[in-house]
This record gives structure tokens, C-alpha cells and sequence, in this order.
């Protein structure tokens, strides 16, 4: 009975410390807990900006809890309730779709939690946006293949996630090069869901269809990017094709080492990821912070890889 006794005053003497350092913590803003909704985790580059939170939050003494919402916009509503029932300090949320995602913003801010949008958007506002703008990228994408070709030429277009802001704003960017060059036509788009064997699949079918009269194709990120590429080559067609693609993602700045990828479009996970952490903090303390951070992308061809690839 002794025994029994004593641990008990022994686990309320330790509970009761938890919960003050726990109390003193978040007075002095030492310790936050952050939740953190990823749109998937099966795609490299967002693993890439996770990695980075994981890296900045440890450094500042942040308690992470980061979801995957599996590109599903309905599970990351119920991610963020879930944040909201567990009263986190700041959610960064990497919003699955522009639209359906947007309920998740307006919950957080309704339940008087700071929301950050982080590499994507969503149609409602949330405290803070922290990434790049995708129009860039599409323009800077379809610039390179339309000098590349001299303005004259055949290019098809691989879309992300039909709905999400990535997607939307890099076929925006593009179509506008292309408005300006009036003998590039668009033989075909369609969506290959961000994914590498979708999108070799896809880059099949369109062999099949238009074979030679393919001069260039467009892929909205590099997974896509490099399913094309392994479908040209297994098709023989590679160097008669130019494939540019976004994200600089590993394995594409060695496909653009190599000269089987001509061109990608870097988009710096590590800024994104860590700066997301940062205002999340400022926010939480009550200190001025930027609105809108967004991080500038950069053209990488085998003339500047060096600088990318380490």
C-alpha cells in the first residue's frame, strides 16, 4: 500500500512539473507546438519542404505534428479540426486544392489559430502565404522551350493535380508564353497527377498518337518530367524532343547533368519550408511578420546544374 502510494505522489509531483514547464514554455514562447498538414508525402519535392520544417523547427525549439492528407482536400479539413481540437499554437497546412481546401482556413481562423498556406494556395486568405508564384514558373518553363524551338514547333503540356493552385497557375504562366508565340502550337495537354508512372503511361499514349510531330514537352513537375524522358528514350525520340520540367528535384538535376532532361525550373524547398517554421513562430510571439513570402524561382540548364546539384 506503501508502495502504491508513493508512486502516486511520485506521478503527480511529475505531472504536475509537465505541466509547468509546459505553462512556462508557452509563456515565454519557448516551446510551440505547431501542426502541420502535408498534401502528400508520396511526392518528393513536398517531403523536400517537410524535411526543412522538421530541420528550422528543431532549431527553434518547436514541437512539430505533421499529417500527410494524402492528396485528399476532405482529410485535410479533418486534419486541421483534429489541430484545432488539440489547441495548437500555428497551423501551416500545403493546401490539397485551391477550392476544397479553402473550409480547412476558414475553420482555423474561426477557432482563432493562425493558419499558414505554405508552397500552395487556397481561395480563402489565410494569416500568412509562404512560397513561390507557380505563373513564374510556367512562364519561365515554356520561355525556355519556345527559344529553344525558335518560336515554331509542337508542344505538349502535363498538368499536376487538376485544382490545385500549382497546377492551375503554371497552365496560366505557360499559356501566356504561348499567346505570345503564335507558331507554337499545343498539341495536347492532360493531367498525369504529379506522378512518374502516370505520366510515362501518358507520354506512351501520346507517342502513339502524334510520334514525330512532338518538338517539346511541358510537365509541371519533374516526376512527371521524367516519366516523359524515360518514355522518349524507350522510344527513341529523346533527341528530337526537348522536355523542361519544375522543382529541381534530385534525380532531375542528374537527368539535367546527363542532357536527357534539357531544363528544369528550381523552386527552393529549403527556403519555403524554413521560412514557413519562422513566421509561424513570429506569429505565435505576437511579432511583425510578412504576409506574403515569396521566394523567387530560377531557370537550371546544363550550362548552371552545378550551382543546384550537390
Amino acid at each position: 500500500m506503501r508502495n502504491i502510494s508513493l508512486g502516486l505522489l511520485v506521478l503527480v509531483a511529475f505531472l504536475g512539473g509537465c505541466n509547468q514547464s509546459s505553462s512556462e514554455d508557452k509563456s515565454s514562447g519557448d516551446k510551440l507546438t505547431v501542426g502541420v498538414t502535408m498534401l502528400s508525402m508520396q511526392n518528393e519535392f513536398i517531403v523536400n519542404v517537410s524535411d526543412e520544417m522538421e530541420k528550422k523547427a528543431k532549431e527553434l525549439g518547436v514541437e512539430l505534428i505533421t499529417v500527410d492528407a494524402e492528396r485528399s482536400a476532405l482529410k485535410q479539413i479533418e486534419q486541421v479540426e483534429s489541430f484545432i481540437a488539440q489547441k495548437v499554437d500555428v497551423i501551416v497546412m500545403n493546401p490539397c486544392e485551391v477550392e476544397a481546401s479553402s473550409p480547412a482556413v476558414t475553420k482555423a481562423l474561426a477557432a482563432k489559430i493562425p493558419i499558414i498556406n505554405v508552397n500552395s494556395e487556397t481561395t480563402a486568405t489565410p494569416s500568412a502565404f509562404v512560397g513561390s508564384d507557380d505563373v513564374e514558373s510556367g512562364r519561365i518553363a515554356m520561355k525556355y522551350i519556345a527559344e529553344k524551338l525558335g518560336g515554331k514547333g509542337n508542344v505538349l503540356m502535363m498538368h499536376g493535380y487538376m485544382g490545385q493552385a500549382a497546377q492551375i497557375k503554371r497552365e496560366q504562366g505557360a499559356r501566356e508564353i504561348l499567346k505570345q508565340y503564335p507558331n507554337l502550337k499545343l498539341l495536347a495537354h492532360q493531367t498525369a497527377e504529379w506522378d512518374r508512372a502516370k505520366s510515362m503511361a501518358l507520354m506512351e499514349n501520346w507517342i502513339q498518337s502524334y510520334g514525330k510531330e512532338i518538338n517539346a514537352v511541358f510537365a509541371q513537375n519533374d516526376e512527371m518530367g521524367m516519366g516523359a524522358v524515360k518514355a522518349l528514350t524507350d522510344a527513341g525520340l529523346k533527341d528530337k524532343v526537348i522536355v523542361v520540367s519544375i522543382d529541381a528535384i534530385p534525380d532531375a538535376l542528374q537527368a539535367v547533368k546527363k542532357g536527357t532532361l534539357n531544363a528544369t525550373v528550381f523552386q527552393n524547398a529549403q527556403q519555403q519550408g524554413a521560412k514557413a517554421i519562422e513566421t509561424a513562430v513570429k506569429i505565435a510571439k505576437g511579432e511583425a511578420y510578412e504576409k506574403s513570402v515569396l521566394i523567387p524561382f530560377q531557370l537550371v540548364t546544363a550550362e548552371n546544374v552545378a550551382q543546384f546539384a550537390k
